[in-house]
Order: C-alpha cells, then structure tokens, then sequence
C-alpha cells in the first residue's frame, strides 16, 4: 500500500494554530505540500504574529484567521472565510487550548469561573469547531478530525483538576464521533506528556530538565514530536478512526 505522505492539494485548519504544536503541525503539513490556515486569538499583536509565520511556511496560498474558540459565531465566521477562500477542507486539526496551574488539593482555587472557561475553551469549542466543519470534511471524502488531549486523562496529573476532566472528555468525544461521522471522516486523537512550549505558566527549562529525568525516554517532547503524531493520522493511519495516540516518551507507564 503507498502511503499518501504528499499532502499536495489537501487544505488542512490548524485551529489554534499560532501555539507552539500548532505552529509545528502546520508547518509539518506545508512541508507535505498542504494548502493550510491556521487560527489566532483576535487582536492586532496576534494577527501580526499569525501572519508572518503563514508567510514564513513553504508552498503559497496559507492564511491566518481570528477565532475565539470560546465563540462559537467566530467559529462559524472562520468557517465561511475557509469556505470562501479555499472551498474545501481535507484535514481539521483541534490544538486550541487554555490552562492554569492549580495545585490539585486547593479545591477552593479551582472556582466556578476557571471551571467553566476550561470546559468552554478546551471541550466545547473542540466541539462546536467539529460541528462547523464536518460538512465540509464530509464533502472532501476523506476527512480527517484530529485533536490535542493529554495523558492527564490517563493519569489524574496535569495542570488542574479541570484540565485532566476535559482532556478526558475530548478522548470519549474521539471515540463518539468516530461512529458518527464515518466513514467519511476519521476522527484521532494525540495525547502529549509533557511538551517544550510555554502552554503552562510557570513551566520552564529547569521543569523540563527535571520531568525529563524522570521519562523513560529521558527528555520531554518537543512540538515537532507531537506534529509528526498528527502527521502520521494524516499520512499513515488511514484504518485508524476513533483512536487517541500518546505521545508522552514514556511518561504514563
């Protein structure tokens, strides 16, 4: 069986793609010869930002757009400008993500509010993107849904309690929309340990070192490592639907 490693002609959303495994995955993608667009947070420095790292990928005709995933009308504006511009889509990758580390016994720092906005941002929006696109994937015929978890629901670890609930959430919603949407599109999922970004406040080179000692492959991963998981759903894993992959060097054994 050949393998469609070129992913010429494809279009593939990175949704939060302005963060460090979305820059990676999108970056992977164009490198396929992928037409991809990518998300930012609304606001003139994000835009900016979003915009000379579309410019910077190989190949032509990459976009960035502003979306609040924690909207759902910015949703489904972001769907009419990929409509409007490319007329398809092939690939939809969920990286958008938000967190804050809350030591898991302070029960009372972890409030309604930050509750709610991690359910919002990391579950719902994931969902309501899928809900948006999947005619579109549908259309394509070979569709593909594939979204960032965690081994914090595996493991009850994780930057708060939240964090590891919705993470878990997005596993089974994996799994339940692989029934629901095939066979015209397979939904993954890639679950990371710990990975070399600043998605974590407070996690730098001395958390790393550390937490890579204690890895059974001895570093963490780097985004690339998890771009290439995504990759591979795209590239390799095409029997595979319903499936999370971990990505984690170990680290949940």
């Amino acid at each position: 069986m050949n393998y469609p490693l070129s992913q010429q002609g494809k279009v593939v959303l990175v949704v939060g793609g302005a963060g460090g495994v979305g820059k990676a995955t999108a970056r992977m993608f164009a490198q396929a010869g992928a037409l991809v667009a990518v998300t930012h947070r609304p606001g003139a420095d994000k835009a900016a930002d979003a915009a000379a790292f579309v410019a910077s990928l190989p190949g032509e005709n990459h976009s960035a757009f502003p979306t609040d995933v924690g909207d759902t009308q910015t949703i489904l504006a972001l769907r009419e400008a990929v409509a409007a511009r490319y007329g398809r889509l092939d690939v939809l990758v969920n990286s958008a993500g938000f967190t804050k580390p809350v030591p898991h016994a302070d029960l009372e720092a972890l409030d309604d509010d930050l509750i709610d906005r991690m359910f919002a941002i990391n579950w719902r929006g994931q969902f309501a993107t899928v809900r948006a696109f999947a005619p579109m994937l549908k259309a394509s015929g070979d569709g593909l849904i594939v979204s960032i978890s965690s081994i914090a629901a595996l493991n009850g670890n994780g930057s708060n309690i939240a964090y590891g609930a919705v993470k878990a959430g997005i596993d089974a919603m994996t799994k339940t929309l692989a029934r629901a949407l095939a066979p015209e599109i397979r939904v993954m999922g890639v679950a990371p340990g710990v990975v070399d970004t600043g998605f974590v406040a407070g996690r730098g080179p001395e958390f790393n070192a550390k937490t890579g000692l204690n890895t059974p492959l001895r570093r963490v991963a780097s985004p690339d490592d998890v771009a290439a998981a995504v990759f591979a759903c795209a590239s390799h894993l095409g029997y595979s639907t319903g499936s999370t992959l971990i990505v984690d060097g170990g680290r949940a054994l």
